[in-house]
């Protein structure tokens, strides 16, 4: 049995992060827009946004080493740290504008301040911290970074992490108080509350099979009831697939040219996680060290604290893992269906040139609990077993694609992909994600609505202050946004940088 529905202005496809980041967006700027939105779960945020899928950190370059390179001239190229930290600071923005417009009515729900640290042990590593640190803190979105050398401090700074470590060499650890612990999974279900509250038609066990351009140059949408078994056609003017890993079977069935020639490749995650109050209340950062050799960028082992529903814990990892899903709740044939003959020379090449990634992913997936026990232990040392268990987290799909580096190139982070007319647009990747979910919007925005974007001006500026300006060259305007939203979101302990903020305050 089918249905027949009436078109639509938007449908968003996908209930994640960055459709109620898209949805809201649009409904703050054209409140008369209809917007449908189809997600093949029971709730929002129940894939890559969902809490216990991600580690919740706040991505500003804080402590992420990957995204600052050491050159062959022993200079830090810290261009990718600057791109990223800005991107959080227009997401603050706009989710300052939330709170201050009632739309969201406690920023603690979903946001906390947590010192982002980076640790390192060894010679090598130290001498690349320190230079790091030298070249970060002399930039103004850096400022208030702290480092030290010294065993004593760090105690102060991580003392679960210095209790009983024998020290054999050079340990450094850098620390920002500015860092954030945010539950992406509570954001996004708020935003699609108050997007529920405005009209906005979301669906659950709805899933896109197919999507066509229809001859009037809109979208139509075949759409299955997952409940029902009934088949449903949608159209609209504008379609965003927003679907994680499950966006790029839909932009391959689009078939727009901009879609042709990338795949992808699925990497699930895995944590260690500690509830023990005992253990859990004596680390308040998040701290991120090297990656192993051989390992990608989005294995940075790192031990956070996180805040779900005002209760503390820790998280250790991330491990990596494979399936050929690209969700975790997608199918096992997802990574072969996506082979096409358009990416399959891209994707053969990838394989060829990432053996290393392969035999890391099969050690990974070898590991057995003590084995990754004896990981966190280069962390804490007296770690005991009893205290952590293994969570799967979720599926990340890296971007393979032909780049000016060489064919099938494995991409780090995320991409748009849009149609030349604007009328569809697809998100791809992982890593800083949801992050910088509201600056990739804005790209959407952008490209998608050009027609708009002077009648919208006005609004995003009150929404985003620093819209249309980079960060960089109005120095005067970072700690005026730094302060703004810091007491906007609570975020108060982040205003005063080398403070240390007390462990109990988000108990």
């Amino acid at each position: 049995m089918s249905n027949q529905h009436s078109r639509t202005d938007v449908i968003l496809i996908g209930a994640g992060i960055m459709s109620a980041t898209l949805g809201t967006l649009l409904k703050e700027l054209a409140p008369d827009w209809e917007i449908t939105v189809f997600e093949r779960l029971s709730r929002p945020g129940e894939e890559s946004s969902n809490e216990w899928n991600n580690a919740g950190t706040g991505h500003a370059s804080l402590c992420e080493l990957n995204y600052t390179v050491e050159q062959p001239d022993g200079s830090i190229d810290i261009s990718k740290a600057v791109k990223v930290n800005e991107e959080f600071q227009v997401s603050k923005q706009f989710w300052s504008y939330l709170v201050q417009s009632k739309i969201i009515e406690n920023p603690r729900d979903f946001i906390a301040p947590v010192p982002h640290m980076s640790f390192v042990q060894g010679e090598q590593d130290s001498a690349f911290l320190k230079k790091r640190y030298e070249t970060m803190s002399r930039h103004p979105l850096f400022q208030g970074m702290e480092y030290s050398e010294d065993p004593d401090q760090l105690r102060e700074w991580i003392p679960l992490m210095m209790q009983d470590r024998i020290i054999k060499g050079p340990i450094a650890a850098t620390r920002m108080e500015s860092g954030t612990d945010v539950n992406f999974g509570a954001l996004t279900r708020l935003l699609f509350g108050h997007l529920q509250r405005k009209q906005v038609n979301v669906q659950y066990h709805r899933h896109v099979d197919d999507l066509k351009r229809a001859g009037d140059g809109s979208w139509e949408l075949k759409v299955r009831n997952l409940q029902t078994g009934e088949t449903e056609y949608h159209r609209a003017k504008f379609v965003f697939i927003g679907g994680g890993g499950g966006s790029l079977h839909l932009l391959q069935k689009s078939g727009i040219p901009e879609g042709k020639g990338i795949g992808g490749f699925p990497v699930s995650g895995l944590f260690m996680v500690c509830k023990n109050p005992e253990i859990v209340t004596q680390h308040h950062a998040k701290v991120y060290g090297k990656a192993p050799v051989g390992a990608p960028p989005m294995s940075v082992p790192h031990l956070d604290t996180r805040i779900i529903d005002h209760e503390r814990s820790l998280l250790f990892g991330p491990f990596a893992g494979f399936s050929p899903k690209f969700l975790k709740a997608g199918s096992m044939l997802d990574l072969f269906t996506s082979v096409k003959l358009h990416n399959l020379l891209t994707m053969l090449a990838a394989g060829v040139k990432n053996f290393s990634l392969t035999a890391y992913l099969i050690q990974q997936v070898m590991l057995t609990k003590e084995q990754r026990m004896e990981a966190l232990r280069e962390f804490i040392p007296n770690a005991r077993s009893e205290d952590w268990e293994l969570i799967v987290a979720g599926q990340r799909v890296q971007i393979i694609k032909d780049t000016a580096v060489g064919r099938g190139t494995l991409q780090f982070g995320t991409e748009v992909i849009s149609a030349a007319d604007g009328s569809i647009a697809a998100l791809l990747g992982a890593s800083p994600g949801a992050s910088t979910a509201v600056s990739v919007m804005l790209e959407v925005i952008q490209r998608c609505f050009p027609q708009y974007l002077k009648a919208w001006e006005e609004k995003i500026v009150e929404m985003i202050p620093s819209y249309g300006l980079k960060l960089t060259e109005h120095p005067e305007l970072i700690q005026e946004l730094h302060e703004s939203t810091a007491r906007m979101l609570g975020l108060e302990a982040e205003a005063v940088p080398g403070q240390t903020a007390s462990v109990q305050q988000e108990a």
